[in-house]
């Protein structure tokens, strides 16, 4: 089984609460890899995570939104 088919099975199998631990743990994880940027590389380091947040955000919220016009009657 390839790697992204199992991701797939993986959140297939997962309710919002697997779902927010997964999301816990990435979130330490990237505070955990913050802290040991150097002074140095802080600004290019943030605006690189401003970017791909803004770029993974607007396409999740999308989804999210035409998910509750489909549910909401």
């Amino acid at each position: 089984m390839k790697l992204l088919d199992l991701a797939n099975k993986y959140v297939e199998k997962s309710d919002w609460k697997t779902m927010l631990l997964l999301k816990i743990c990435l979130f330490s994880a990237g505070i955990i890899v913050g802290t040991t940027v150097t002074k140095k590389a802080k600004f290019l380091t943030l605006c690189i995570c401003m970017v791909l947040f803004v770029i993974t955000y607007i396409p999740l919220m999308i989804k999210f939104f035409n998910i509750y016009e489909e549910n909401k009657n």
